[in-house]
């Protein structure tokens, strides 16, 4: 009778396990999916590959699937962009402050010219 348990829990065991290593090989697939990658078909079928590669793939496959986001793409286009609009803000803010310091200073003179 024991053995019987012994045997049904090593082929339950050994059924998660192959389980398992399929489920988690296909999380950057699944990442890919929820973000509309381009390429998911790809990471499905390097997902499969890389069963056969001891999962020597994965962490590049996790990389690939995440690097790209609906929202922006592939790169920090936005990023950029928001740096070039934030750095055009900085020189009008810069000009800006010039001209109230200038300003400041023919206040001052006239001040001193009065008294």
């Amino acid at each position: 009778m024991l053995s019987y348990v012994a045997l049904g829990l090593l082929f339950f065991v050994g059924l998660v396990l192959f389980y398992g290593v399929i489920v988690i090989h296909d999380i950057p697939y699944e990442i890919a999916k929820e973000r509309n990658h381009p390429h998911q078909d790809a990471i499905h079928v390097a997902g499969w590959v890389s069963l056969f590669t001891l999962h020597v793939l994965w962490p590049f496959l996790w990389i690939w699937a995440t690097l790209y986001r609906p929202e922006r793409g592939w790169g920090f286009q936005a990023v950029q962009e928001q740096q070039k609009a934030d750095e055009a803000l900085l020189v009008q803010l810069q000009e800006t402050l010039n001209a109230q310091a200038e300003r400041i200073a023919l206040l001052e003179q006239k001040l001193e010219d009065r008294a």
